[in-house]
């Protein structure tokens, strides 16, 4: 164990030295003094033990308040001696030790008795370095833990060893019994969280992997029998005591199915049966005995069910019936906690009496809450947001406050509260080693376990208590109160619905058709809507609803596109949860709605998308950028295809949420297109290397070679907005003398056999490949996992025609091929597109290579003189117009003086420049650059710097509204709330004005464009 802090001071004193706890029953206290006395010479151990600063007063704490740690010090007065002499640190590890030296093929009585001597000695220095203050609390529950892991561990070699030698499985490796042998032992609750109480029951599921022992007709009786034997050695009383009460009763569905399950049984019922408190209770598993291997991979295995992909609100009001049913159907104390006046929680007298019989884990202002409330702010975020998952209770508040999703003052009120109660349940344990978690319930018994707590009686303990626990307890009702309380609710087949819809500002000539729709919503026509729970939530929030949509400018609309969300909707309860644990998104949706054809669609057809709102500030950003999300789960996924549907999930909402910020002038085009391009950046780079571990897996690695993801277009200038697709090419590099991929050997005992190692390959064994193939499949292979399809469609589309010869080239190139390529045979556009090439993800050698490639290609070829290159601009934007005319003046892109134009300007002139300092993939920073260089004057390049953005932000925005394919007019197509959008974008107040505004500008660029490149024919 790691000691606890320790000044320079106490070193030159016994840790014994402590101020102990007086005794409540000095007569208890006096007897123990007298038998340790007797013990001492009984068995000739030193005196001068018992004469050491600290011991006496440590006797008589125990004597006096604990009968069962007082008959553990007679027990066993040899290993007491030794705890007091070297202290609790080396007291634990002895331990330890005596565990971990048991052979599993010893007795089965001998292992027995080692381990409830262990857990005796055990159970006596943990107890001494809680009550001393020797150990944090931490510490004391990570020793519980150890003891119980390390006990289970021995047991289960044992088992397992025995079932191999009497021929009833064979062990891949006996030496290592539970090294591939498929038999896990899954820790539950406190211990699987490594916070066990002082005398808790340890939560246990048991579970084996077929595969691991592929055509055995008896694996199930086998493993069944090993699990009661397993049981047996933990908690079978005997003379020496016993280890741990065991219980297996959060298997699943534990009243039909056997004390061991199969993977495969468990799996199908966590994904089709698992229920909200079975989630919460795997946040808290942990493989520690058996195959921890196969356990991991279980675990892996159903993540998605535990950690959803998106945000489910509905738990938490599953963990508050959770908790009413324990508040109903458990003697759990009193009730009103949180309700108590002052006068109650400050008297002393009034707090004790209060607190009398009270559960500390089950009751109010309880552990139990605490646990929830970190259970399920975890279980809501935790899917999205892996940096939240953490098994322990303190560990999970600190988590929670550092991400903001909890204050500050409630974290730490929370963790005050849970160190408090942890401390006094370990207390109440310690008297007798009974499982229990009550106050005493008399003034008598509460007086003297007040004394146990270095209190002077039990007011002045329920004094210190009582008000921790009522903030406590105020915390938890808030968490999961419902956020409506008992406020006015609406029917959807109210009678007086049509003065609700006055009220709200619909108008008068919208009420029947709105008082239609409503009516739709009540008994069972919508599918979202046919649960009691459901109806109940849409009830308290359509005041609201209401309210919104009447402010806006259509509110007739916004209800009907709303409608149309409910009606796509598979469960509505967990949907109208959302918005009732966050009322300010309705004020969001209804800006959407109203303002935003296209968003609006995308939200009834996505109603996930709405996960992308939540946790924003006023500027637009998210609480932690999608990319760092991105990044965590690539880093934890077992798999391409495991992680695949979470990264869909996280763009689709980045997307969303981008196109919201934007639609409510939060954020600008600039920014907006950073965070695309940068989420994007982090998919390419996390799939990349997951990919190519998975592609060593099948046909091993080409030594000293790599391949590089080079972005081009807009992704490559950082600046993609909403439909952007990805201008992607591959290079990849080998030393010549490499041909092929080479295979490593397998490791020592491991095989290729498919029998569940978890792998992508399914276990075959790799295959070497020529080199070009090896780095052609790694190609396709990356790009099937960027454009894979998914319910929310691909990641993203791609488009590689961009690479050396376009679509007819290979899909991957070497680094001398491109450099050929571009050295002899690259047309004046390819070269152009180049001008935004950006490496983004590859070894740093190739990545560092590549760009000096790119740099080579773009600084000048023999034979391109400035007017060539020019002229071939030039012509290239004609055949442009066209081949592709502009389809009017809102097709940005394309029409005379728009966007390309300012494109090609900028890419025409970082070619005749012919140097680094000159270019950037960005048009805007190449402009700069280009002015720098002397090759625009300032005014011109201000001026076409001002275009690029406008031109952005306008075709950005047009997106938002109207989705990438735009109607014929815009004007003429979009309602009073659009138009509103589009033209404070655009800063103006008509269509007219708005107009006139980019006819100035085409014409200023296009004057420019005629000036600098070329004359264009219409």
């Amino acid at each position: 164990m790691d000691r606890a802090p320790v000044n320079r001071a106490s070193l030159d004193r016994p840790w014994t030295d402590r101020a102990w706890p007086a005794p409540a029953d000095p007569r208890g206290a006096a007897l123990l003094r007298e038998d340790v006395a007797e013990l001492w010479r009984e068995h000739g151990l030193d005196a001068a033990l018992l004469r050491a600063a600290g011991v006496a007063p440590l006797l008589d704490m125990l004597g006096g308040n604990s009968p069962y740690l007082a008959g553990l010090a007679r027990r066993d007065p040899v290993p007491f001696a030794r705890l007091l002499a070297e202290g609790p640190d080396r007291a634990m590890g002895a331990v330890l030790d005596s565990l971990a030296a048991l052979s599993p093929r010893d007795a089965r009585a001998d292992i027995a008795a080692t381990m409830r001597a262990a857990k005796r000695q055990a159970a006596l220095a943990i107890a001494l370095a809680d009550i001393g203050g020797v150990w944090t609390l931490e510490q004391v529950t990570l020793a519980l833990s150890r003891l119980a892991e390390s006990a289970l561990e021995a047991a289960v070699r044992h088992l397992l060893r025995a079932a191999h030698d009497t021929g009833q499985i064979v062990l891949p490796d006996p030496r290592h019994p539970a090294r591939g042998s498929g038999f896990v032992v899954l820790a539950m609750g406190k211990l699987g969280a490594r916070e066990l109480n002082y005398s808790s029951d340890i939560d246990l599921i048991v579970l084996y992997d077929p595969a691991c022992h592929a055509g055995h007709e008896d694996l199930r009786r086998i493993f069944v029998r090993m699990t009661s034997d397993l049981v047996g050695l933990m908690e079978a009383r005997d003379a020496d005591g016993y280890v741990f009460r065991t219980d297996l009763r959060l298997r699943p569905d534990p009243s039909a199915t056997p004390p061991a399950i199969s993977f495969p049984a468990a799996i199908t019922y966590y994904e089709s049966l698992g229920q909200t408190w079975e989630r919460a209770a795997m946040t808290k598993a942990r493989p520690v005995a058996g195959d921890v291997t196969a356990g991991r991979r279980f675990l892996r295995a159903i993540a998605p069910f535990v950690w959803r992909r998106h945000l489910d609100f509905a738990v938490i009001d599953d963990l508050h019936d959770m908790k009413a049913r324990i508040d109903r159907h458990r003697n759990a104390g009193h009730a009103g906690l949180s309700r108590l006046g002052e006068r109650t929680v400050h008297d002393p007298r009034l707090a004790r009496d209060w607190l009398m019989g009270h559960d500390l884990k089950l009751g109010q202002g309880g552990i139990r809450e605490v646990e929830f409330v970190a259970q399920a702010l975890q279980l809501v975020w935790g899917g999205r947001r892996p940096e939240l998952r953490d098994p322990t209770t303190l560990g999970a508040l600190r988590r929670l406050v550092r991400a903001g999703v909890l204050d500050r003052p409630r974290g730490d009120s929370l963790a005050r509260t849970y160190r408090m109660l942890r401390r006094a349940e370990h207390r109440l344990q310690m008297q007798a080693d009974h499982q229990t978690h009550k106050l005493p319930a008399t003034r008598e018994a509460f007086d003297a376990f007040a004394v146990f707590m270095a209190e002077e009686n039990g007011r002045a303990l329920a004094g210190t208590m009582l008000p921790i626990m009522r903030d406590s307890r105020r915390i938890f009702e808030g968490q999961f109160a419902e956020p409506g309380g008992a406020g006015r609710s609406v029917d959807p087949d109210a009678e007086d619905l049509a003065e609700h819809l006055r009220a709200a500002g619909f108008a008068e000539a919208d009420i029947a058709d709105a008082v239609s729709l409503l009516q739709r919503w009540s008994g069972n026509r919508l599918r979202a809507l046919r649960s009691d729970r459901a109806r109940n939530l849409l009830r308290r929030l359509l005041p609201e609803i209401l309210a919104r949509f009447g402010a806006r400018r259509d509110p007739l609309t916004c209800l009907r596109r709303f409608d149309a969300m409910l009606a796509r909707q598979w469960a509505g309860v967990q949907f109208l949860t959302l918005l009732d644990r966050n009322p300010a998104l309705i004020d969001r949706i209804a800006t959407i709605l109203d303002g935003s054809p296209f968003l609006a669609d995308h939200l009834a057809e996505t109603p996930a998308a709405l996960d992308g709102l939540l946790g924003a500030d006023q500027d637009g950003a998210a609480d932690i950028p999608a990319a760092g999300l991105v990044r965590q789960h690539l880093a934890q996924a077992a798999s391409t295809e495991q992680v695949l549907p979470i990264l869909r999930g996280l763009v689709r909402g980045e997307e969303f949420r981008l196109s919201c910020a934007r639609l409510e002038h939060r954020i600008g085009v600039d920014a907006a297109s950073r965070a695309r391009t940068e989420l994007a950046d982090a998919v390419m780079r996390g799939l990349l290397a997951r990919v190519t571990a998975e592609h060593v897996r099948r046909y091993g690695r080409v030594p000293g070679g790599a391949m590089a993801v080079v972005a081009l277009g807009k992704a490559g200038s950082r600046e993609m907005m909403l439909g952007s697709d990805l201008d992607l090419m591959l290079v990849f590099d080998h030393p010549d003398d490499v041909t092929d991929s080479v295979v490593d050997a397998p490791a020592p005992g491991r095989s290729y056999n498919g029998a569940g190692d978890g792998s992508a390959d399914g276990g075959l064994a790799p295959r070497s490949v020529p080199a070009g193939q090896y780095f052609v499949r790694l190609a396709h292979g990356f790009i099937g996992a960027l454009t894979a399809p998914g319910p929310e469609g691909p990641l993203y589309e791609v488009d590689m025609r961009l690479r050396p010869s376009g679509s007819k080239g290979p899909v991957a190139l070497s680094l001398g091929a491109f450099r050929r390529y571009h050295a002899e045979s690259a047309w004046t556009w390819e070269r152009m597109a180049l001008t935004r090439a950006r490496v983004v993800a590859g070894p740093p050698a190739l990545v560092r290579a590549l760009r000096g490639a790119i740099g080579a290609a773009l600084d000048g070829r023999r034979g391109a003189t400035r007017a060539a290159i020019l002229e071939d601009a030039r012509a290239m934007r004609e055949r442009v117009a066209r081949e592709l005319p502009p389809q009017g003046p809102w097709d940005i892109r394309h029409r005379a003086g728009g966007l390309m134009d300012v494109e090609f300007i900028a890419q025409a002139l970082q070619l005749v420049a012919g140097d680094a300092a000159a270019r950037d993939p960005n048009t805007r920073k190449a402009l700069r650059r280009l002015v720098r260089q002397g090759m625009l004057d300032r005014g011109t390049g201000r001026m076409l710097e001002e275009a690029d953005r406008a031109w952005r932000s306008v075709q950005s925005m047009l997106r938002i509204l109207f989705g990438t394919a735009l109607p014929a007019d815009p004007a003429a197509a979009m309602p009073a709330a659009t138009r509103e959008i589009l033209l404070r974008e655009m800063g103006a107040t008509t269509i007219a004005e708005a107009l006139q505004q980019m006819e100035a500008r085409a014409g200023a660029v296009r004057a420019a464009f005629t000036r600098l490149v070329g004359p264009v024919g219409e």
